[in-house]
């Protein structure tokens, strides 16, 4: 993990990959790094020459921030709306929960300079992949959107842009030097943000 001081990405505990960015290049220039995100885990980083990737959002969302005049971006992978529904898994893994995510994927952006007022937010996510497959809880996705939204309005940072709900996986990959957002499935791009 980076101190406050250091400027360096950081990155939450869990494994994190860095590979060239296969994105086209007319979205994300050839070569660029990745910090790749997974399930419940967060990034937050100033390194202008990076991409951060999170993959397969179903009923996960994803929350995109990014503050242009502090150059930073950050990405927290929700995985469950309330840190009650499993609190050993919480105390183990904080960024998996809308409740204790958020909170922390701020206080660490924070420590980036980065300015609420200022803050470019973005949901993705929230999918009922259930429908899809015809079996499960198809509130799931729901429930986390609902959650993310209530907390961000709650602290008063207001949500910019979605896309959010419908059947199918999402992966999202966020430029850190200008917070453009670019979210295919299927291995097609479906939309930028």
């Amino acid at each position: 993990m980076a101190c406050a001081g250091s400027r360096r990405p950081f990155i939450s505990e869990a494994c994190v990959l860095e590979a060239l960015c296969t994105a086209p290049a007319s979205v994300f220039p050839p070569q660029r790094r990745r910090i790749v995100v997974g399930i419940g885990e967060f990034a937050v980083s100033n390194d202008r020459a990076s991409v951060i990737v999170t993959h397969a959002l179903g009923s996960c969302i994803a929350v995109c921030v990014w503050d242009p005049a502090a150059g930073v971006a950050g990405l927290l992978h929700v995985l469950l709306p309330d840190s009650r529904i499993n609190p050993v898994r919480a105390g183990e893994q904080p960024a998996a929960f809308a409740d204790t995510g958020l909170p922390l994927l701020f206080r660490t952006a924070y420590e980036y300079g980065v300015d609420k007022k200022r803050c470019q937010v973005r949901l993705i996510g929230g999918a009922d992949i259930t429908k899809a497959s015809g079996s499960g809880d198809a509130s799931v996705g729901k429930r986390n959107l609902l959650a993310v939204r209530s907390l961000l309005w709650r602290n008063g940072v207001l949500v910019q842009k979605e896309a959010v709900g419908g059947t199918v996986p999402r992966t999202v990959a966020m430029d850190v030097a200008d917070g453009g957002l670019q979210i295919s499935s299927g291995g097609e791009t479906v939309c930028q943000l």
